[in-house]
């Protein structure tokens, strides 16, 4: 199941916000980046499968091991942005993708052009990063 996304179509601001074009076009630009972290998952799989022989030399195996630690690492972030990738496709079902969960305001097109899992407005992560900031800073 490969995933296309209308090459020409961008969203624009001259259009009425979150209508059935855009919802569709990040509907697919979601779909399609699910797909390419689960193929890249599956290869993950295989490659430590491969790798998983018994290496005579210490040095190579703590490299091996290292490598597997990393991957696995990076698997597990994968996982988590699949889980809010699922979320705004939940969201896009139910009409609330595309606004602020704070405001309710719409989040700008550029910003859900570059990170289509967004939940906040700019201002409202600004915000919620100073924040996080001064308690951290406690």
């Amino acid at each position: 199941m490969t995933v296309e996304i209308e090459s020409e179509y961008r969203p624009s601001e001259d259009e009425p916000f979150m209508n059935d074009r855009q919802r569709e076009y990040f509907r697919n630009k979601l779909l399609a980046w699910k797909e390419e972290i689960l193929k890249e998952s599956k290869e993950t799989l295989t490659n430590l499968q491969e790798e998983s022989q018994n290496h005579p030399d210490f040095a190579d195996r703590a490299s091996s091991e290292t490598d597997r630690s990393i991957e696995l690492r990076a698997r597990d972030r994968q996982r988590k942005l699949i889980s809010k990738i699922d979320d705004a496709l939940e969201r896009i079902a139910d009409g609330s993708y595309g606004y602020c969960e704070e405001t309710g305001e719409p989040i700008s097109l550029r910003r859900l052009e570059a990170r289509p899992i967004a939940t906040l407005s700019i201002e409202a992560q600004e915000a919620h990063e100073r924040r996080e900031k001064v308690y951290r800073d406690d």
